[in-house]
């Protein structure tokens, strides 16, 4: 392995400088993995990683591949990877998937590079607002200012991504911190505390419960299937309802674990199933709010006379406070029964009947990508007596985060197969992601929803009362000419296959999750 020396000390080598005091503190502090895009301004930053040899470099052709895979690795790794990313344009490319992992608190640590701080009064072409650009996408900023401190503000900056609840952290790097001597490496951050729990809320908690109360638990209590378990013995013991919310950072469940409804997407379903509750429990959860707005419809989910408890915030430790109300109750963990459905025969392929190939595919300890949007709306349920798998999930409605989380998730996990599935239109935000993962020899199946056409849109178009026309239908449709994702994959390294049949599709799952490496599957819907 290649390595540099850290001091102008020793014997009189070559000060460090500050891209490589950065790069020596992040492994040091535990980051493994750096998902790249970078540029000129990041030169300094490739050079240091190259003679460390500290962390792995996996490149993306597109910064929103970059982003969404740190997404989908640090979902799994359950710790942050680094992205490096060039300038303002490029963190423009990558700000959709980093929304996706701010709204599911999921930890990044992002390192952009700048123009050297002497150049950028000339307003040359990449010239732009660096800081301006990262705001609306991250919890943390903050432009490094010497080269001794500059490994200090990446620690900085990952103590904030790993802060409870966890955020995207972003850096930013002139090019003269990086190339100049002077780097100093700083210690690791502490590891952050959970804010403790309320004595007094479980008290109340436990006296709210009954028929018309709903637990509402996300965050970590979702990651952890004997809180999960508790959770339903809760339900079970007092008769409340328990369930998830519509988009979630990981859920680990399937056959011998405990499962969890959602509450629906579709506003009409959301506002129907939430209607008979007059009390809500939080666990790392906030109310439940609708995506959009809807003429006649509310924002807030809940009825507005519902009394609504935070037994634990979003920075709370959930399943240790499940676990204290479920102790107080004297409920023991229970698991609902969960049936796997039979088999598809062969006919079409429908949502009901992608599902029930999907369920009966999944091998054990896979791993689920969903951005199936509307053409997966059944597999959730019919997964939940899949073999034990984790689920993973575009959490911030930014489409395009399912090519790169699977690319990521399988980094994070090699010895685990990943099953993307992607809707055929979202598909085509990061479909150079396909490119990445055969680059990397990643171990994702690709299964894509080919209904060709943006169907949640066309739902969402019916939903405000309007009455498309043609012109409409062509902004929605996905076809004049029509997408070949097998050929558009085979272009990328990645082989494939066209599946027109259900049972032939669940066959093709099995085989494609069998074999070792990247494949894409399309699915005619």
């Amino acid at each position: 392995m290649k390595d540099h020396p850290t001091s102008s000390q020793d014997h009189g080598t070559p000060a460090m400088n500050g891209a490589e005091s950065v790069v020596r503190s992040l492994h040091a502090a535990g980051c493994e993995v750096c998902f790249a895009n970078p540029g000129t301004s990041e030169m300094q930053f490739v050079d240091a990683l190259d003679r460390t040899g500290l962390l792995r470099c996996v490149l993306a052709l597109f910064e929103g591949v970059a982003t969404g895979a740190a997404d989908g690795y640090a979902r799994m790794a359950k710790a942050p990877a680094v992205t490096l990313l060039h300038l303002a344009p490029g963190l423009a490319n990558g700000g959709a998937n980093m929304h996706n992992a701010r709204k599911g608190r999921v930890p990044m640590v992002n390192l952009v590079g700048d123009h050297a701080v002497r150049h950028r009064g000339f307003d040359a072409p990449l010239t732009a607002d660096v800081e301006a650009a990262a705001r609306p996408f991250s919890d943390w900023v903050r432009t490094a200012s010497s080269p001794a401190t500059f490994a200090a503000d990446a620690m900085d900056a990952l103590a904030a991504a790993q802060s409870r609840p966890n955020k995207v952290a972003t850096l930013i790097a002139p090019a003269d911190l990086g190339w100049d001597a002077g780097g100093v490496v700083a210690p690791p951050p502490e590891t952050a505390a959970f804010a403790p729990l309320d004595a007094t809320a479980v008290e109340a908690a436990a006296g709210k419960l009954g028929p018309d109360t709903l637990l509402l638990i996300g965050g970590t209590a979702l990651e952890t299937p004997d809180a999960v378990a508790q959770a339903q013995g809760i339900a079970k013991q007092t008769g409340a309802t328990v369930l998830a919310p519509t988009s979630n950072r990981r859920f680990d469940r399937g056959a011998g674990r405990a499962g969890l409804a959602k509450v629906p997407y579709p506003i009409n379903m959301a506002l129907e199933v939430l209607a008979r509750f007059r009390h809500a429990i939080l666990v790392e959860a906030l109310p439940p709010v609708a995506f959009f707005a809807y003429p006649e419809r509310p924002s807030l989910l809940l009825p507005a006379t519902c009394d609504v408890l935070s037994l634990t915030g979003l920075d709370g430790d959930g399943p240790a406070a499940i676990a204290a109300l479920a102790e107080h109750l004297g409920a023991a963990p229970h698991l609902p029964r969960a049936v796997l459905p039979p088999p598809p025969q062969a006919g079409a392929i429908r949502p009901d009947t992608i599902a029930a190939a999907i369920a009966n595919a999944l091998p054990e300890r896979a791993i689920v990508v969903d951005e199936s949007i509307s053409g997966g709306r059944d597999i959730w349920a019919a997964t939940q007596g899949a073999a034990p798998h984790s689920w993973i999930s575009l959490t911030g409605g930014a489409i395009g985060d399912g090519i790169p989380m699977a690319l990521g998730a399988a980094v994070a996990c090699p010895d685990r197969p990943v099953l993307a599935l992607q809707a055929d239109g979202s598909a085509m935000y990061t479909i150079q992601g396909l490119w990445s993962q055969a680059r990397e020899g990643a171990n994702v199946t690709t299964l894509i929803f080919a209904n060709r056409t943006y169907q949640i849109l066309k739902t969402e178009l019916f939903a405000v009362g309007a009455n498309p026309g043609r012109s409409a239908l062509d902004m929605l449709d996905l076809d004049r000419p029509t997408i070949d994702f097998v050929d558009l994959a085979k272009g990328m390294g990645v082989p494939g296959r066209r599946v027109e049949c259900v049972a032939d599709l669940q066959l093709a799952l099995v085989a494609a999750m069998e074999t070792p490496g990247p494949y894409l599957i399309e699915a005619i819907m």
